[in-house]
Formats: C-alpha cells, sequence, structure tokens
C-alpha cells in the first residue's frame, strides 16, 4: 500500500491524454524499428539492416529507415523527460521527488539488464535509466541552460553516430549486435550482456531529446500546446524526412553511396534529424490530443490504455520477436523479408493493444508497471 504521506503515483483519472496517446502510438513505431534488427542470414547494409532483393521489401526498408529509425526513441525520450516533471511537480519537498525519480531510475536499470540479457540487447530500459539519473541532477536548472545543453550535445551525437553505424555494404557478418545472428541461445545470451553495455553509445541522441521533454514538460505543452509545439508537429517530421530520406534509400537499394566520408555525413545527418522527427511525432499527437479531448472513442481509449501500459506492452514486443525471428527457436528471422517483418511488428503492437485495453477495463494496471510503481514509491 503506498503511504499516505508524501509523493504517490498519479491517479488513472487523472492522466492527461496526450502523453500516454503519444505513448500507445511510438510503441508501433519501436515494433517496427526493433523487429528489423532480428533479421539475418543475409548480407547487411547500411545501419545493419539486410539488403534486400524484392521491390516490396526494399521499398519497405526505404521507408522504415526515413521515417521510424533513429526516430522512435528520441520520441520516447522525450515523453520520458515529460513524465520525469510531472512526478517531480507532484514532490512534497525537493528531497523527496529526488529519492522517487533517482530510486525510478536505478530499478529502469535493472529492469533493462534483465530485458536485455534474456531478450533484447537494443533495449532502452538502461538507457532510460541511466539518462533518468542525468535528469534527476538537472531538474533545477533554467530552462535557458538545459536547451544549450541539449543543442551542444548534438555535436557529440552526429560524431558517435557517424562512426558508429558507418558499416561496410554488403558484409556478411554483423558490426554490432552480433547475438541477433547466432544460432546457440548460450552464447547470444553472453552477447546480449555485452552488447547492452555498448547499446548507449549508439543511443546517445536521447539526451537531448529528453532535455526538450523536459523543458516541454515546465511548460505543460502536450496539456496546452501552443504556436511552439504547431510549428514542431510541421517542421520535426518533415525535417526528419529530408533527413532520413538519403539512408533510406540506400538502405532500399535506390541509391548508392560512394566515399566512406559521405557515409559518414549521412548516417550523422540521419540520426540529427531523427531527434527532430521523434520531438515532432510527440508535438504532432499533442495536437491530435487536444482536439479529441474527451470525445474519446474506443480506438483513442486503446490506444491510451497501451501507454498507460507502455512498459509491459514494450517487454511483451521483445517476447514475440524472440519467440518467432530468433535463430533459436522458430527463426523467423533468417527467412522472412523487411515487408512481412512489417506486417509482423504491426501485428503483434496491435495484439498488446487490445491486451491493454482489456487490462483497462478489468481495472488492471500492466504487471510491469505495477513492479516497477511498488519499487520505485515508498510504502508505510
Amino acid at each position: 500500500m503506498v503511504s499516505a504521506v508524501g509523493l504517490k503515483p498519479v491517479g488513472e483519472r487523472e492522466r492527461l491524454l496526450a502523453p500516454d496517446l503519444a505513448r500507445g502510438v511510438m510503441l508501433a513505431l519501436i515494433a517496427v524499428a526493433n523487429s528489423a534488427v532480428y533479421l539475418y542470414g543475409r548480407p547487411y547494409g547500411i545501419r545493419q539492416h539486410v539488403i534486400e532483393q524484392g521491390l516490396l521489401d526494399r521499398v519497405t526498408s526505404a521507408l522504415s529507415m526515413t521515417l521510424v529509425d533513429a526516430r522512435a526513441y528520441p520520441m520516447f525520450a522525450a515523453l520520458f523527460g515529460y513524465g520525469m516533471v510531472q512526478i517531480w511537480n507532484r514532490r512534497r519537498s525537493d528531497d523527496e521527488g529526488r529519492r522517487v525519480l533517482k530510486r525510478r531510475s536505478l530499478w529502469l536499470l535493472a529492469f533493462g539488464l534483465v530485458h536485455a540479457v534474456l531478450l533484447f540487447s537494443g533495449d532502452v530500459l538502461g538507457v532510460y535509466g541511466l539518462l533518468g539519473l542525468l535528469l534527476v541532477r538537472l531538474l533545477r536548472v533554467r530552462d535557458r541552460t538545459l536547451l544549450i545543453i541539449a543543442g551542444v550535445w548534438l555535436i557529440p551525437v552526429a560524431v558517435s553516430s557517424a562512426l558508429a553505424f558507418s558499416t561496410p555494404y554488403g558484409s556478411a557478418e554483423r558490426s554490432f549486435f552480433w547475438s541477433f545472428a547466432v544460432a546457440d541461445p548460450l552464447a547470444a545470451m553472453g552477447l546480449r550482456a555485452v552488447e547492452w553495455l555498448m547499446n548507449p553509445f549508439g543511443m546517445m541522441g536521447v539526451v537531448t531529446a529528453a532535455l526538450v521533454g523536459v523543458w516541454a514538460g515546465r511548460k505543460e505543452l502536450m496539456s496546452a500546446p501552443d504556436r511552439v509545439v504547431r510549428r514542431a508537429a510541421v517542421w520535426g517530421p518533415l525535417t526528419a524526412i529530408l533527413g532520413g530520406l538519403p539512408v533510406g534509400l540506400a538502405a532500399g537499394h535506390f541509391l548508392i553511396l560512394d566515399g566512406q566520408g559521405t557515409m559518414l555525413a549521412l548516417n550523422a545527418l540521419h540520426v540529427v534529424t531523427g531527434i527532430a522527427g521523434g520531438l515532432g511525432y510527440a508535438a504532432l499527437i499533442g495536437l491530435i490530443a487536444q482536439r479529441i479531448g474527451r470525445r474519446r472513442g474506443a480506438i483513442v481509449t486503446a490506444l491510451s490504455a497501451c501507454g498507460q501500459r507502455s512498459l509491459t506492452c514494450y517487454l511483451l514486443q521483445s517476447v514475440v520477436f524472440v519467440a518467432l525471428l530468433a535463430p533459436y527457436t522458430a527463426g523467423l528471422g533468417g527467412t522472412l523479408g523487411s515487408a512481412a517483418t512489417l506486417v509482423l511488428a504491426l501485428a503483434t503492437w496491435a495484439a498488446t493493444v487490445v491486451l491493454a485495453d482489456v487490462m483497462r477495463r478489468r481495472g488492471a494496471r500492466g504487471p510491469a508497471e505495477r513492479l516497477l510503481r511498488r519499487l520505485s514509491y515508498p510504502r508505510s
């Protein structure tokens, strides 16, 4: 039982539609991005996506790279930062707020380690656990300073992205995420632990997105979108499309990139513009939520329920993908193309939306959320 004194989890009736709706929709993008990593048994192209031969698979790969890759996780990070501000604003004292947020971040780190070792080394929970520990120290920093840090951080993001993802085209073996092509489950588990430790270096862009999310949370922009949000909803996705199109065309083998310098520059551009895209996606859903207001239909209610149980739904995606795609289970990752994998990813996401809505109807929280809340908040 949560203590009657001190910081407590927010009740379901007190929740805002926009963040929950955004998380529910975002999980579809996460499913598409993560499922592509499981494909193996073919040569690898740009950013470790398999090189496709069929036209439908090539088009799917190009669209996925342009619209989803390096765009979904920044959106999640912005919502993560926004949510931390919501928790912080309910504190009774600074010490209490820091204790809860620090405890929550440490447990996210633990959840991420278990998730990575058992299922998916591209886990984001551990990254957000580290990010939460950083944000706890920055929640009292002025808005201007936050935005300056967010902007300056794009420099190391660009450099790290250029170096980490500019892998040889047509390579028969992976340059990272080796475990996804390993048939021995124990060997794959050992590799996943190593890959998880490397993961933060490939996801440095979430820091900028989260800092902007903190700033937006202070302004309560998702509950009362203003002109800044409307502009972000237009220019963010447009920037992501323009910045991601060259890499997307290369992933679909519609464009051949010559020269290591070109590869480095386009990878950096792809990731940096992806941050703008993630923020723009969140802003767009915020505007849609404002338009919906209290006139929520069955679909919006189900998506919101999924967003409220995003941790549980995220983990369930990994369970499905490992069961069907990994080489030591059903092994479909060695035969499915990008188009079929996209359908599988969206079907998995849709199933989690239905499951979340069933839990909502029964008045049940997601089991992962329930455990995290119990561990994070003080109990009498």
